[in-house]
C-alpha cells in the first residue's frame, strides 16, 4: 500500500521515522523512501534514516577496493612498491597507503645475490645491445655496394688527409707517410696505393708501440694485414713510459701503430694536396 501523508506529516516525525527506518530495512533506496513516503525536503530524510546503513546495491563501486587488495596480497607475498607500482599501474603514493600498515617483506635476496642479478641483467643488456648495434653495422656496410676506382680513389685522398702527415707552410716536408692502429684503415690505404700504382718496392714499414708490449707479436699481426713478411720491418720506435699518465692502450688486443712510408714521393704528396683541394672545393660548391 502506498503511503500518503497530509500537510502536517512532518509533525509526527517518530512515526515517519519508524517507516523510513523499515523501508531502509527492506532494501530501499532514499529515492525509493522519498516517493514512497512523499518527503522531499532532504535534510528531514536524512534524519529519518539517520544511522541505518544503505542497502548494499546502492553503494557505488570502488574500482580503487580490487587494486587495493591486490596491492596487500602482493605486499604480504614479499613484493617491493616498485614492483606493485608496475604491476597495478598506480602511483607510489597509493601503494605506501594502502600497504604501509603491513610488515616490511623480508629481502629476496642477499647483497650478493642481488649484485649478481644485477651483473646478469647488465650482461643481457648489453648482449642485446651489441646485437643491434652489429645488426645496424651489417646493414650499413651493405649501403656502400660495389667500390668502384673512382670511389677508392677519392676515399683514400680523403683518408690521407685526416690521418698521413702533411707538409707545413713553415716546414715543407713533401713525404707520403701514413700512421694508423686499425687494420681496416691500413689495408684501405693500401689498396689505393696500389690503385695509384705505387709499387711496394717503394714502400718501408716500421712499428710506433709502447715499450712495454710485445713487440714481436704486433710485428706478426702487421705482417699479416699488410701482406708482407716480417722481415721487412725497420727497426721500431718505442714510446717511453710516462709515470704521470695512465694508459688505456694495453691488453692483448694493443699492437701499436704502422708507419708506412712512401719513397721519393714528393710528387706524389703534391698530388694528394691537389686531390684535397679539388675535393673540398667541390663540396664547397654543393654548400652554395
Amino acid at each position: 500500500m502506498r503511503m500518503a501523508h497530509s500537510p502536517g506529516k512532518y509533525a509526527d516525525f517518530e512515526g515517519l521515522r519508524e517507516q523510513a527506518v523499515a523501508l531502509r530495512r527492506a532494501g530501499y533506496s532514499l529515492r525509493q523512501i522519498r516517493d514512497e513516503l512523499k518527503i522531499f525536503n532532504n535534510d528531514i530524510l536524512n534524519q529519518l534514516v539517520k544511522g541505518e546503513p544503505p542497502p548494499e546495491w546502492t553503494k557505488r563501486p570502488n574500482a580503487k577496493d580490487d587494486l587495493r587488495e591486490r596491492a596487500r596480497e602482493l605486499r604480504l607475498q614479499g613484493w617491493t612498491y616498485d614492483q606493485i607500482e608496475a604491476e597495478l599501474g598506480c602511483s607510489r603514493s597509493s601503494v605506501s597507503l594502502w600497504v604501509r600498515d603491513l610488515p616490511k617483506p623480508e629481502p629476496r635476496y642477499t647483497p650478493e645475490e642481488q649484485r649478481a642479478l644485477m651483473r646478469e641483467g647488465l650482461a643481457r643488456r648489453r648482449a642485446a645491445e651489441g646485437e643491434k648495434r652489429k645488426e645496424t653495422k651489417l646493414a650499413a656496410s651493405k649501403d656502400v655496394g660495389n667500390l668502384t676506382d673512382r670511389e677508392l680513389f677519392v676515399a683514400g685522398a680523403a683518408l690521407y688527409w685526416a690521418e698521413g702527415s702533411k707538409s707545413k707552410p713553415y716546414d715543407r716536408r713533401e713525404r707520403v707517410v701514413f700512421v694508423n692502429s686499425d687494420p681496416g684503415v691500413i689495408r684501405t690505404y693500401l689498396a689505393w696505393l696500389d690503385l695509384l700504382e705505387v709499387d711496394r718496392e717503394r714502400l718501408s714499414f716500421r712499428l710506433l708501440i709502447h715499450e712495454s708490449a710485445d713487440v714481436e707479436a704486433a710485428h706478426r699481426f702487421w705482417a699479416a694485414v699488410a701482406d708482407i713478411d716480417t722481415s721487412v720491418f725497420a727497426k721500431p720506435t718505442l714510446k717511453k713510459h710516462n709515470p704521470k699518465t695512465v694508459r688505456k692502450n694495453t691488453g692483448d688486443d694493443y699492437r701499436g701503430c704502422l708507419v708506412i712510408a712512401v719513397a721519393r714521393s714528393a710528387h706524389l704528396y703534391n698530388r694528394i694536396e691537389g686531390w684535397w683541394a679539388g675535393i673540398v672545393a667541390q663540396a664547397e660548391a654543393r654548400l652554395g
